[in-house]
């Protein structure tokens, strides 16, 4: 019997690097095929659909995936804002075509800023500070403040570009209100990754940065697996207080049976 009986797996710096592909990680998924064991890729990144996520996957990586195995932050915040318990939420967007996408696709109204019960906030690459203003007006009427992630940066081939995180502590910083935070390492998203996966008994979180993929592991309770292609390094790693349960150089050394 397998040790894990389904995966929660990162993508970038986990299964690719921007443009560029993770050989071993191509042939860990292939294993993961051949072994019939479920898996949902699980990304902070707000700002793809899921087939945008998949086709990328499919045609540039050589990876064939299915819009079934992506869950990214906007589908998590779709599921999370859909879940409130007050009825009729009507929702101040600041982010991009992912996000809009996830939410209109679970019937979220979205609304402009004095008719929102409620500010979503995603990366947004056209952030004015007009959407800043709307979105504390609204804010100080009440609204409640929901940030996909607080990733402060993300990696490109220009180098570390500012993440959704940065947008959201200008708002947080306008507005006093901590935002309840949808992404790894915070509970929604693995929740929701889990609840997509039937509730599996035995899963494990994959990743390449302890501060999101891990210790939304740890944080969760699930056990984690470490690969060391990306973000975190052995020598950082090394003086965390809680570990990962296992790590790896590369997915050519993790056996999934």
């Amino acid at each position: 019997m397998p040790k894990y009986n389904a995966y929660l797996i990162d993508l970038d710096g986990t299964i690719y690097h921007g443009k560029q592909p993770i050989p071993a990680a191509k042939r860990f998924i292939e294993r993961l095929q051949t072994a019939k064991i479920p898996y949902l890729f699980v990304t902070n990144n707000s700002t793809k659909t899921a087939k945008d996520v998949a086709d990328n996957l499919t045609i540039n990586h050589g990876i064939k995936t299915t819009v079934d195995q992506v869950y990214t932050s906007a589908m998590a915040t779709a599921d999370y804002v859909k879940g409130l318990t007050d009825d009729g939420q009507k929702v101040y967007l600041i982010g991009e075509a992912g996000l809009k996408d996830a939410l209109e696709n679970a019937g979220i109204d979205l609304v402009p800023a004095d008719e929102a019960n409620v500010v979503v906030m995603g990366l947004d690459r056209h952030f004015t500070y007009q959407k800043l203003k709307e979105a504390t007006f609204a804010i100080a009427r009440g609204a409640k403040f929901i940030a996909t992630n607080a990733d402060t940066n993300l990696p490109s081939e220009e180098g570390m570009l500012p993440g959704a995180g940065s947008l959201v502590a200008a708002l947080k910083t306008a507005t006093g209100v901590e935002p309840t935070i949808i992404a790894k390492p915070e509970a929604p998203i693995m929740e929701g990754a889990l609840a997509k996966l039937n509730h599996p008994d035995r899963p494990v979180m994959v990743g390449d940065n302890y501060n999101t993929d891990i210790l939304a592991g740890i944080k969760n309770g699930l056990d984690t697996l470490l690969v060391y292609t990306g973000v975190s390094k052995p020598a950082e790693v090394a003086k965390e207080v809680n570990q990962p349960t296992d790590f790896v150089a590369n997915f050519d050394e993790w056996s999934v049976e």
